[in-house]
């Protein structure tokens, strides 16, 4: 598969994600069409894309002058068969139901070329399990974040048929577009971002149920620490610098159940973090000093934009 030979990208969905996505395909030249049963959909569709495009002029992201050809490489369609027959990649961004997404891809099946790279923006349902295309080998998922036209990442996870060719082609197809493609070994529920993301929403749920805090304290207290911290260093590489000798400290003071093996094997190798140099991450013998003075540095440029942009504050 080359980049060359896909000219057409049908994107399934104009809602969330759907018209996002096609914006971005239409903004680094592919033709697009965006296909969605409700036509109250694809008016919106068409407001957001035209808004979406005026802000990233604004803010000198594009020139206002391209906006009229972009716009114009992107038909919007309610008739999925016409184009699903010229269609050279797919993108399905349609509810995460099912079934809707057995009986799309039961049509796709029957009307797009055997050729026709199929992908799926779902990260909530196994694909895989759910949709039975000729050539499964095509199939892959391309998981997107919203809003899709500023977001970098695009997780992408492919089945136990997908193709190497397939996978390769998906990684190349994100550098033309200008995002960062983060290939996954094989699929598992909510990927990445996803599964991190429940665990913070269930302690959010139980925290605004017991009224323990309301939500401008919660989001005030992610928006000033975590909104701060993780740009700079990660959740993993937090780790090396709290020190991976006290992240097993704290697991017997509070004596839970739930082991770390690899903090366990890291610390009986002497890697406990930055102090020693070596973690999670290896250093590259630089001193405990140069790594912290870095972290700070990059911690209080975060905090100025933050605080200059008025972002603590809600929406």
């Amino acid at each position: 598969m080359n980049l060359n030979e896909i000219k057409y990208v049908l994107v399934v969905g104009a809602g969330t994600m759907g018209h996002a996505i096609a914006q971005v395909y239409a903004q680094h030249g592919f033709m697009v069409d965006l296909v969605d049963k409700n036509l109250n959909t694809l008016e919106r569709a068409s407001m957001l894309i035209n808004s979406n495009l005026n802000l990233l002029a604004e803010l000198e992201k594009i020139s206002s002058n391209e906006i009229p050809t972009i716009l114009n490489r992107i038909n919007l369609e309610s008739d999925l068969k016409p184009c699903a027959q010229r269609a050279d990649l797919v993108v399905e961004a349609v509810n995460e139901v099912a079934n809707i997404k057995k009986e799309l891809f039961m049509e796709l099946n029957k009307y797009c070329s055997e050729d026709t790279v199929l992908a799926s923006n779902t990260s909530g349902l196994n694909i895989y399990d759910i949709v039975d295309v000729k050539k499964p080998e095509r199939l892959i998922i391309h998981h997107w974040f919203c809003p899709a036209y500023i977001l970098p990442l695009v997780e992408i996870v492919p089945g136990p048929k997908t193709s190497q060719e397939i996978i390769d082609f998906s990684v190349i197809l994100m550098e033309k577009l200008a995002k960062k493609a983060l290939v996954m070994k094989e699929y598992v529920d909510g990927f990445i971002l996803n599964r991190i993301q429940r665990v913070i929403f269930v302690q959010v749920y139980e925290m605004l149920q017991k009224g323990w805090a309301t939500p401008e304290q919660i989001d005030f207290a992610v928006k000033t620490i975590l909104g701060v911290r993780l740009p700079v260093q990660g959740v993993v590489q937090s780790q090396d610098f709290t020190g991976l000798e006290l992240i097993l400290d704290k697991q017997k003071e509070f004596r839970t159940n739930k082991r770390y093996p690899q903090v366990e094997n890291l610390v009986k190798q002497g890697r406990l973090g930055v102090r020693t140099g070596k973690g999670f991450y290896d250093y590259q013998d630089r001193s405990e000093e140069e790594i912290l003075k870095k972290r700070d540095k990059y911690c209080l440029k975060v905090l100025d934009l933050l605080e200059d942009i008025d972002a603590f504050e809600p929406l």
